[in-house]
């Protein structure tokens, strides 16, 4: 007999999960299309090829084999490669481009909380712009979704990599180096400072250095102060002014002070990015980031043979959805199915399937059960299925032509003439009661 269990670090979603991801897919979907964005689908397998092009390190977790026809191929490891070789196949496609893709992912890394071997990616890229106007569009995407989703405490942490190329410089690095020293700082939240100071001696860093990189990495505040103060330190550089700009940019979004922070310390583990970086975190629970991004101005020329500028992000799905679990932010609209319509017996049928089909022609999902059963039996399905109301309607009610409308959490319920069917509408909306 074969192993009835799913393969570790992938799940099986049941309706009440995929009801709560259909809910917030649909949130984050109508925010991308707010600003313009517009949606595109790629397939799970890829040329091995096209996804080893430009991962670096994280290629070893490329799921990879050869199909019957003994080519390379692999699971998708992101939809930011995809995406570059879309660009490369289509020329029609008009620049700048705006698209949002939001598709399972799959890499062959040790699961633990938060991080899975499948998992939904929801990405938004702006492709052909090389003004820091883009990144400003981005990360307001990042905070409208959020705000969208019903988030009020969270960071988007921001950085540019020019920044800590800069750093990797003045401190006598070689550049074959460079992309190690950004993946040890990388693991600055997960390791902590001992950890990192492991992996920075390897690199062959100096005590004193690596004590004068602590004091810079420790840099996090509101952009102005961190601008002067880095401007004292590596000077008037490109990096720098990329950021000036970025926030400019950013200001006319009105997005609040308190959810954006200049964080040297952020590096983004992934080879691609070029300039500007960032990363949305929650402060509980403890999950890393649930958002993360940056520019990557170099990736699409890998594909297209010439330099096109782009910038992106993308949402996990999976963290978002255990953050708002552990917290408690799971609204009770995400199930849709709202009522339980029971059946008495075979005299009040037809008047009972009437009043459900009514209900469903203004708007109200209805479940009727399926066969003629105890009411008792009728109740406690519709409390395991998390319906939230149940309507019962029998002889009694139907002779003076009513039912009864009961909430299943409260145990509240309401007589509603059967004239006034509308009235459940506005029972089940919180608008009476």
């Amino acid at each position: 007999m074969p192993e009835i269990t799913t393969l570790k670090g992938m799940h099986d979603f049941l309706p009440t999960d995929m009801y709560v991801r259909r809910y917030f897919i649909d949130k984050i979907r109508n925010v991308f299309e707010k600003y313009g964005y517009e949606p595109l689908e790629t397939p799970a397998l890829e040329y091995y090829e096209v996804l080893s092009a430009k991962y670096g390190e994280e290629e070893r977790l490329i799921y990879r084999f050869q199909d019957y026809g003994g080519r390379e191929v692999g699971l998708r490891f992101d939809l930011t490669v995809p995406l570059a070789r879309v660009l490369a196949s289509h020329n029609e496609l008009p620049l700048p481009f705006r698209r949002y893709q939001i598709q399972p992912v799959w890499r062959a890394e040790k699961p633990q909380k938060g991080r899975f071997r499948e998992f939904y990616q929801c990405d938004v890229d702006l492709v052909g712009i090389k003004s820091m106007a883009a990144d400003a569009e981005i990360i307001a995407i990042i905070y409208d979704t959020l705000k969208a989703l019903g988030f009020d405490k969270f960071t988007i942490r921001i950085n540019n990599r020019k920044i800590l190329q800069t750093i990797a410089e003045r401190l006598n690095l070689p550049a074959d180096k460079y992309l190690p020293f950004f993946r040890a700082i990388d693991k600055l939240d997960k390791k902590g400072w001992p950890g990192v100071v492991d992996e920075l001696m390897r690199l062959g860093l100096t005590d004193s250095c690596i004590e004068e990189l602590k004091g810079v990495l420790k840099l996090r505040d509101v952009p102005t102060k961190i601008m002067s103060t880095l401007r004292r330190v590596l000077g008037d550089i490109e990096g720098l002014s990329e950021m000036e700009s970025l926030f400019q940019y950013l200001d006319a979004y009105e997005i609040p002070t308190e959810y954006t922070v200049f964080d040297v310390a952020l590096a983004r583990g992934l080879d691609y990015y070029t300039g500007p970086i960032h990363e949305t975190t929650v402060d509980v629970p403890k999950i890393g980031s649930i958002t993360g991004g940056g520019r990557y101005d170099r990736l699409l020329e890998i594909f297209t043979g010439k330099p096109i500028p782009a910038v992106g992000t993308t949402l996990g799905l999976e963290r978002i959805i255990i953050v708002m679990k552990e917290t408690g932010m799971i609204p009770a609209s995400a199930i849709p199915t709202r009522i339980l319509m029971t059946i008495f017996d075979t005299t009040t049928y037809k008047k009972t399937v009437e009043l459900a089909q009514r209900l469903r022609a203004i708007g109200v999902n209805v479940a009727l059960y399926p066969e003629f059963v105890k009411l008792s039996k009728q109740l406690k399905y519709a409390d395991k299925a998390n319906i939230p109301w149940v309507i019962v309607m029998g002889p009694d009610e139907l002779a003076e032509g009513t039912f009864l409308l009961r909430d299943m959490k409260s145990g509240n319920q309401y007589k509603i003439k059967l004239t006034d069917y509308h009235k459940v509408k506005e029972y089940i909306d919180g608008v009476l009661g």
